[in-house]
C-alpha cells in the first residue's frame, strides 16, 4: 500500500479477520451515524464516503482478497538471525 491508500479496516474499526456479518453490522451503524441527511456538514459527508468505499471493498470477497494482498505485499520483511 502506498501512503495515499486508506486502511479500510481502521475506517470501519474492525479487525482484519472480521466476518462478513460483522462488517455489515458495523457498516450499517456507521452509515446511519454519518449519513448526510442525519449529520449535515462536509466532514460527515467525507466520512460517509470513506465508510461506503471501505464497505464496498471489504464486503466483496474478491475485492477484499485483492486489497489484503496489496497490504501484505507492502509490509516490511523482518529477518531474525
Amino acid at each position: 500500500m502506498s501512503e495515499n491508500d486508506k486502511d479500510y479496516y481502521q475506517i470501519l474499526g474492525i479487525s482484519r479477520n472480521a466476518a462478513p456479518d460483522e462488517i455489515r453490522a458495523v457498516y450499517r451503524r456507521l452509515a446511519f451515524q454519518y449519513h448526510p441527511d442525519r449529520s449535515p456538514g462536509e466532514e460527515s459527508a467525507a466520512k460517509f464516503q470513506e465508510i461506503m468505499e471501505a464497505y464496498a471493498t471489504l464486503s466483496d470477497l474478491d475485492e477484499r482478497l485483492r486489497y489484503d494482498a496489496r497490504f501484505i505485499e507492502t509490509q516490511p520483511t523482518i529477518r531474525i538471525e
